[in-house]
């Protein structure tokens, strides 16, 4: 059988993406399956028969593996039978491949390879897990020209997808339309898609009258339905409903679970309710449900922030006891504990101890430590952190903003010596945090502190004028970095021309990347990849065909 001829804008991208590194074949799935599908043999020899193949996914080993089995069974003659493609795509779905599944979708279809409701309730689900759910839409008006009858297997997809997107009146609507045109069977996940999603929207109210609803229905809420409600009501702070409904599930005969049980501690514990919290425990061991590691750390970080730091290692140690290995979390929320005691020599022990067991110090670590290091006045002790957190590849983030400013305030009023890369994590920090106006001021200070700003000073002031959509305002401070002779580097030009492509203003993209180009710098795989999206949907534009020709001329002959 002959394959459709390959569309020109698929040739267009093998040509393209032939100049990239190969790792970028780990950055895009999709990328890697034209390249394989492009390169890869097509021998039409003698081939094996399908007709009594078995697919064991249990044997496929990742997805070159998987790739790989694809490749045989398309060979096959005759063919495998449908059900066996698709336990393949489900299984690439499962490995978080859902480009992938969809470009072997594609290409079964190209084949003529006949597929299934099921087939087209993959594709569909792959869509919306990849946040593509209109994509997923499209594929269902194709699902009822073919005759096929949709299922709640299709619909819990699309339904997740709208809750996902934060398309909750669609998603609604949606829901109203299956049950009043009798659309599909509803099932438990049906309704534990839209409850799920309406509590994490913060409507728990109308996820509550829902579950009422399927309650009066042939359909019974199960454990997962009861733990998302039970959830939603501890987010609202609603721990009395969510009690009461617990105690409902079991009169009702559901058997709740760990999570049911860490939701429930989880919301006493945050209203300081620690006496309730441990009867809770005590009935959790009864109905022969086991804390885990999560369910830990909650009752961990309670006692710690009620000051019971002692307490908090008992439990620590009892979780040891029972083969859980502490995590990074529960590290933290002793080290806070400890700060707060203004216990700070135990703190610094926490945190060394980690090490020793493997686990890397996170942002959060640092900024606890720093934090009580500052409240403590052991400033030297901050600072030696402070300088050490960008050695670790570790990056402010919004949480570290006022720990980074706390250090800066307390250095100055000691009148020691100042650097600039303690302003660059500070400011960077900020402007990672959406906190711009604090990073323009801290900017502005740099010359009254007898501080000039360096490359990386004004890259990240320019990343965070560009991630605000101020791009003049990153021109000026581009162009105000050369007047002062210091010169932007790949970086800062690859972020200045994805801002101006994104907001459509080529004109200044091009004389910047005419620039870059110029001082022998490249546009990395972000840009070209915009670059070449953006040249798709408009080849009549001289401004990107020009973009493009600078780097490979060959492409837009």
């Amino acid at each position: 059988m002959m394959r459709k001829v390959v569309p020109d804008h698929l040739l267009f991208s093998q040509k393209i993406y032939s100049k990239l590194s190969t790792t970028h074949f780990h950055q895009s799935p999709l990328l890697f399956c034209l390249v394989y599908q492009y390169f890869s043999t097509k021998v039409a020899s003698k081939c094996t028969s399908g007709e009594k193949f078995q697919l064991e996914v249990g044997t496929i080993n990742g997805l070159n593996d998987a790739l790989s089995v694809y490749k045989t069974m398309v060979k096959m003659n005759p063919q495998p039978c449908v059900r066996e493609f698709n336990k393949l795509l489900s299984h690439i779905v499962k490995l978080k491949e859902c480009s992938t599944a969809l470009f072997l979708f594609k290409d079964i279809r190209i084949l003529g390879i006949p597929v299934s409701e099921y087939t087209m309730s993959i594709a569909i689900n792959s869509y919306c897990i990849s946040n593509r759910v209109d994509y997923g839409f499209s594929l269902l008006g194709w699902f009822f020209k073919l005759g096929y009858v949709p299922s709640a297997t299709t619909f819990s997809p699309l339904l997740k997808g709208l809750f996902r997107g934060n398309r909750i009146d669609e998603a609604q609507e949606l829901f109203k339309k299956i049950v009043s045109e009798e659309l599909c069977q509803l099932n438990v996940v049906v309704y534990g898609t839209v409850i799920d999603g309406l509590c994490k929207a913060g409507n728990t109210a109308r996820a509550f009258e829902l579950f009422r609803v399927m309650e009066r229905g042939s359909c019974m809420p199960d454990t997962y339905i009861y733990s998302t409600l039970i959830n939603g009501l501890c987010k609202d702070k609603l721990i009395d409903p969510a009690v009461k409904l617990f105690y409902e599930m079991l009169e009702k005969g559901v058997v709740p679970d760990v999570v049911t049980f860490t939701s429930l501690l989880h919301g006493l514990c945050s209203l300081s309710r620690l006496q309730e919290a441990k009867i809770l425990m005590k009935d959790m061991l009864g109905c022969k449900v086991y804390p885990d590691l999560i369910t830990f750390n909650i009752v961990i970080d309670a006692l710690c922030k009620e000051g019971l730091v002692d307490d908090a290692e008992d439990v620590a140690r009892i979780m040891i006891q029972n083969n859980l290995v502490p995590d990074i979390i529960t590290y933290n929320s002793l080290m806070d504990g400890y700060c707060l005691q203004s216990r700070l020599d135990d703190a610094r022990k926490i945190f060394e101890s980690m090490a020793g067991k493997s686990i890397v110090p996170d942002i959060f670590s640092y900024n606890i430590l720093i934090n009580g290091y500052c409240k403590g006045m052991k400033i030297d002790y901050a600072l030696h952190l402070f300088r050490e957190m960008p050695q670790k590849g570790l990056a402010p983030d919004e949480w570290s903003c006022p720990t980074s400013t706390l250090v800066l305030d307390e250095l100055e009023k000691k009148g020691l010596d100042l650097h600039i890369n303690y302003f660059n994590i500070a400011i960077d920090g900020l402007c990672k945090a959406g906190k711009l106006d604090n990073a323009r001021s801290l900017f502005s200070s740099l010359p009254s502190k007898g501080l000039q700003p360096d490359v990386v000073t004004y890259g990240a002031m320019i990343k965070g004028c560009c991630q605000e959509g101020l791009l003049e305002e990153a021109k000026n401070i581009l162009m105000n970095m050369k007047l002062k002779s210091c010169f932007p580097n790949s970086l800062i030009y690859n972020v200045i021309v994805r801002g101006f492509l994104a907001k459509g203003e080529f004109g200044e993209a091009a004389m910047f990347h005419e620039e870059m180009v110029d001082r022998g710098l490249s546009p990395d795989y972000s840009t070209l990849t915009l670059l070449l999206d953006l040249w798709r949907t408009r080849e009549n534009n001289h401004t990107l065909h020009n973009m493009i020709q600078k780097f490979a001329p060959e492409i837009t002959m």
